[in-house]
């Protein structure tokens, strides 16, 4: 179902400052804020903590190792 609603001058002003370009929708934008203030589904959480242990661990990389293993500096 398609429905209209009303909103002030100002949050068109808004909405339209966060498009990212010209073809983007005032849907799009709402669809993109709703998912930003969503939880954090489980699997997302658990990735997180195993990626902040693994930093810990120091098991990462830094960009001048990447840089370097690519050959790129």
């Amino acid at each position: 179902m398609v429905t209209t609603i009303q909103i002030s001058g100002n949050l068109q002003n808004e909405l339209t400052d966060r498009k990212i370009s010209d073809r983007e929708t005032y849907e799009e934008i709402i669809w993109d804020l709703i998912e930003d203030t969503k939880e954090l589904s489980e699997e997302t959480k658990r990735e997180i903590k195993e990626s902040r242990e693994e930093f810990k661990e120091g098991k990462f990389s830094t960009l001048e190792d990447v840089e370097r293993r690519l050959g790129i500096r």
